[in-house]
């Protein structure tokens, strides 16, 4: 292979992998907003409604303050899919792809 055709073989990946970055920072921007969509409005009864999370201006009480839990999005699928103490099981009343999206967005937020 000749220096050029290696130099354009080079850019050829590199502005793929700008485009496959690009295509990933979309796909975690609409699953965030999946998630905080799911937190504060789609989960019924409201997660906002028990749990603390500052960015989703949230105070509730009677679950634990996520901004202290730090959850992993681990954690909080299986929170929210079996349910935990009070809080009720989700598993049957979001879909798969809601229930992701809001563990995304828990543990994006309180990583910071």
């Amino acid at each position: 292979m000749s220096k050029a055709s290696g130099l354009a073989l080079g850019l050829a990946l590199s502005s793929l992998f700008g485009t496959v970055q690009a295509a990933d920072a979309a796909t975690d921007d609409t699953r965030y907003q999946l998630g905080r969509k799911v937190f504060t409005e789609q989960a019924q009864p409201s997660c906002s409604l028990c749990h603390s999370l500052q960015d989703a201006g949230a105070s509730g009480a009677i679950g634990p303050d996520l901004d202290q839990l730090k959850p992993t999005p681990e954690r909080v699928m299986a929170a929210v899919r079996g349910g935990v103490g009070v809080m009720p099981a989700f598993e049957a009343l979001l879909s798969a792809e809601q229930i992701e999206a809001v563990a995304h967005y828990v543990s994006q937020v309180t990583a910071q």
